[in-house]
């Protein structure tokens, strides 16, 4: 009975942390795209004087470093657990977001946002690490989902609150109240998180047996390269909303900054649930014994399909249509989110490499948020219309849909020189 008791606490504990990462991760994601409901603030573009141009690279400058830090962080969770890191970066990200708001030059501006995309490259790899190692495959999808309602419901509400303070105070008490009330975050995440930070010969295990699967296996297995695609076809779409959507509603469909933060809830809103539900309905579905390959890969490419319809919005007459197609094509990507993050980085890579494949991968990510925010401010400067910039969303997202259709092989996966599981392919 009191190993019963002891295993019942192990899961709620696992799950209680589960719901800490999400809300870290939803902390993150309001943190680094707060900016995009400032760049549709007149105030804010002739203070500092923007172009369309000028608009694209600060929403870009995030992304740079957050990319250039991926296989970094992901190597420090693989070695040294993920409390005291993810703590520690936590506190500076959210430092760095109060601090945009004494800026005064446009250079202090960028210099801040490239430190907020240095703290939160911890996020994701932590974050996967963690789940690799605390929950089964029958339940990660739904943990997955979980996680993924954060960095949905992080832009969702980070677009309203955003623009609230901005309506209603200004820019620069946004950044400094979105910064400063994260900060609360490390209260229940110090307390209630075991100290995972491993002793000299944990590490030096963890280094054998992180050395049972080289890099240039990783960088050689199409899976891995599979993931590395889909996640920016999947990353492109969805780092366009969270820089440019609040622009596009204000500028194009006439939209006051109060509304569009609205509707870009509504938005990011709908791939969150659709994220977790779609993570839930594949783990039930390969619980009774459904290929989970073949399962998590049919939801990833309904996704994709799905969000295609983002083209139907950008050429509807009515604001009524153009909203409608909006949220909806959002939503739908949600069947991918978490299916894709689990085949991609848990189900097909050995346990001991998650961070660092997680890593590899959200290069791609990052990659896919820099150039979504500057080629589409680019597009939109040469074209005079959101138009152009969704056609090329379009295009990504048939591209992933095809890649995860031939590159996600469990044969194709990166190879240990320690027995794993053996994968049925799809």
């Amino acid at each position: 009975m009191e190993t019963s008791k002891t295993e019942r606490s192990g899961i709620v504990g696992n799950w209680a942390v589960l719901a800490l990462l999400a809300i870290g991760v939803l902390t993150s994601f309001i943190d680094r795209t707060s900016i995009s409901s400032v760049l549709a603030d007149s105030t804010f573009i002739r203070h500092f004087a923007l172009s369309n141009v000028d608009r694209g690279w600060i929403n870009s400058a995030f992304f740079w470093s957050y990319g250039l830090f991926q296989v970094p962080m992901g190597w420090v969770a693989d070695r040294y657990g993920v409390k005291w890191p993810y703590a520690v970066c936590f506190a500076l990200w959210c430092a760095a977001t109060a601090l945009m708001g004494a800026v005064t030059t446009l250079a202090g501006l960028v210099v801040m946002r490239l430190l907020v995309g240095i703290a939160e490259a911890i996020v994701i790899p932590a974050s996967y690490r963690w789940i690799r190692n605390n929950f089964h495959e029958s339940q990660s999808g739904l943990a997955v989902g979980i996680l993924a309602m954060g960095n949905k419901f992080g832009p969702a509400i980070g677009a309203p609150v955003a623009a609230w303070f901005i309506v209603n105070y200004s820019w620069k008490a946004m950044f400094v109240a979105t910064g400063l009330v994260g900060l609360l975050w490390l209260v229940p995440w110090l307390l209630m998180v075991r100290n995972d930070l491993p002793s000299r010969e944990t590490l030096r295990k963890a280094d054998r047996s992180a050395r049972t699967v080289s890099l240039a296996s990783i960088l050689s297995s199409p899976v891995v390269w599979g993931g590395m695609i889909t996640n920016f076809c999947y990353g492109y779409f969805t780092f366009f909303c969270m820089t440019w959507m609040p622009a596009y509603l204000v500028e194009q469909r006439g939209l006051s900054i109060g509304r569009s933060g609205i509707f870009t809830f509504f938005s990011f809103a709908g791939i969150a649930i659709v994220a977790a539900i779609a993570g839930w309905a594949a783990d039930r579905i390969i619980a009774r014994g459904a290929n989970a390959i073949a399962v998590r890969k049919a939801f990833i490419i309904a996704g994709f399909v799905g969000g295609c319809t983002v083209l139907l919005g950008a050429y509807a007459h009515s604001l009524e249509a153009a909203l409608f197609w909006n949220v909806l094509s959002l939503s739908l990507l949600g069947l991918t989110t978490a299916n894709n993050l689990v085949l991609s980085r848990l189900t097909l890579i050995p346990k001991q490499t998650v961070g660092l494949v997680t890593g590899v991968q959200q290069v791609a990510t990052s990659f896919a948020g820099g150039v979504a925010a500057s080629l589409s401010g680019w597009l939109l400067h040469i074209s005079k219309s959101y138009d152009l910039p969704m056609m090329v969303i379009f295009v990504f997202l048939l591209v992933g849909a095809a890649a995860t259709a031939i590159l996600y092989r469990p044969d194709w996966a990166p190879k240990a020189n320690e027995p794993q599981p053996e994968l049925r392919e799809a």
